[in-house]
């Protein structure tokens, strides 16, 4: 899940007289442990007189936990909705949230493959955008309710930040941006075959990108990566332990 922009962080591009809209394609290596497969990640953004529009979709491409799929082993996916009627007042920077995400994926026991649901999540909050005054430091922070089907939940929210941070060490074209998501969702692992329940998640993956192409006349290319740290992620099989997965790739930004 690469989630590195938001709806209100990507209004950095307004505020520094760019387009309303932005796009990417990042390619990314996974060097997990459990996971050494690529990813790739498209990211949409366009704003509106109303608020703005944000999306990505995560394509898992085969892995070594994949011999026998020899193809795209999953897809994940996250549709934003900022709404913003009062653009022109005091209140600029809050704006209500809507989100959906869910996906699918595959796995292998043995010869067989199965596939597996990412169960729909529905989210309904609030975000509130803080920036400086020339838009280059950006933070999101949002409160949100949040449903998944068919999943118990002792307390359904979650808390979201969202961060970008452009030319730092006043290194032009160097970039550091990411999120961080907690969330209550009751997640039931094996430990040595006996079950055991956990009831929050957190993950979070900040990314660092350099715009190498400033230096050949493609301001499109940028390389880096970036580290997701995660603790009782459901889309880990150990379920409650500390994970750190590194990657590595390039992004296209068109």
């Amino acid at each position: 899940m690469k989630k590195t922009l938001s709806i209100l962080v990507l209004m950095i591009f307004m505020g520094l007289g760019f387009a309303s809209k932005a796009q990417n394609l990042q390619v990314m290596y996974d060097f997990g442990g459990e996971r050494q497969y690529i990813t790739t990640t498209f990211e949409m953004y366009k704003a509106d007189k109303w608020g703005g529009t944000f999306f990505f979709v995560d394509f898992y491409h085969d892995g070594k936990n994949h011999p026998n799929n020899n193809g795209m082993m999953g897809t994940y996916m996250e549709i934003e909705r900022a709404l913003n009627f009062w653009q022109n007042s005091k209140l600029k920077d809050l704006s209500a949230h809507v989100e959906y995400a869910g996906g699918l994926g595959v796995y292998n026991v043995g010869d067989d493959i199965f596939g597996y649901n990412i169960s729909n999540a529905w989210m309904f909050g609030a975000e509130y955008f803080f920036h400086s005054k020339d838009y280059r430091n950006t933070l999101t922070v949002a409160a949100l309710y949040k449903t998944i089907a068919n999943t118990n939940q002792k307390l359904p929210l979650q808390f979201s930040i969202v961060w970008g941070m452009q030319d730092i060490f006043n290194v032009k074209g160097l970039r550091f941006n990411g999120f961080a998501d907690l969330w209550w969702q009751e997640n039931v692992w094996l430990d040595k075959v006996i079950p055991y329940t956990t009831q929050f998640c957190f993950i979070t993956a900040p990314q660092i990108w350099y715009n190498v192409g400033q230096f050949f006349n493609c301001p499109n290319l940028n390389v880096g990566g970036e580290v997701e740290l995660s603790y009782n992620f459901s889309g880990l099989s150990q379920g409650k332990r500390f994970y750190v997965n590194p990657c590595l790739g390039v992004k296209w930004e068109f």
